[in-house]
């Protein structure tokens, strides 16, 4: 077996035998859903979200993609297609890192500590800046209306058990590093 896929291996292992709720999908080690929930103390508190994962071949080498498959308001954070601006999952992203730190570290950072002056979101990012308490309480509407009820089922996103329309999860986005002029756009194919 090769180095990389050992190092898929490992850290998948790793995110799996952690806390958090980890689904392959098709059963390919290499693409797999996670579920996160929002850090404490941030307007994002209760929020759970589906978030897509693909590790590529070159992984480590390469940074995992990922997207969020649920709607949150977040200036870092594409809407309509779940992509993330992260620097470090995209343009910082290293070998030394794992998937874990991804959902213990980089994505509540991001979460706590929005960046509006690099959004993906213009929206939220302008509401942010104009009037933080307004944006704070849009983050908790679409906490209650888009991330209270996430189920994962691995054949099909559009039957997901999901109790109303408002829980429907929408298209999963994705960024990877090495497409910086897509990112500008704040959408990639997968």
């Amino acid at each position: 077996m090769s180095s990389p896929k050992r190092r898929i291996e490992k850290d998948v292992m790793e995110l799996m035998m952690s806390d958090h709720d980890v689904t392959l999908i098709d059963d390919s080690i290499q693409q797999f859903y996670v579920i996160f929930h929002g850090p404490k103390d941030t307007p994002y508190e209760g929020g759970i979200w589906k978030i897509r994962v693909e590790l590529p071949d070159q992984y480590p080498i390469k940074s995992p993609s990922i997207g969020f498959t649920n709607k949150i308001y977040h200036p870092n954070i594409d809407e309509g297609s779940g992509s993330v601006c992260l620097d470090v999952i995209n343009q910082t992203w290293s070998p030394m890192f794992g998937l874990l730190n991804i959902f213990e570290n980089f994505l509540p950072h991001l979460l706590r500590y929005a960046n509006p002056s690099d959004p993906l979101n213009t929206e939220a990012s302008n509401l942010m800046t104009k009037d933080e308490p307004k944006y704070n309480e849009t983050v908790k509407q679409y906490v209650q209306q888009y991330a209270k009820h996430v189920a994962i089922d691995n054949d099909n996103d559009d039957d997901d058990g999901a109790d109303d329309d408002d829980d429907e999860l929408s298209d999963v986005g994705s960024l990877s590093s090495d497409d910086e002029d897509e990112e500008a756009a704040g959408t990639l194919d997968l």
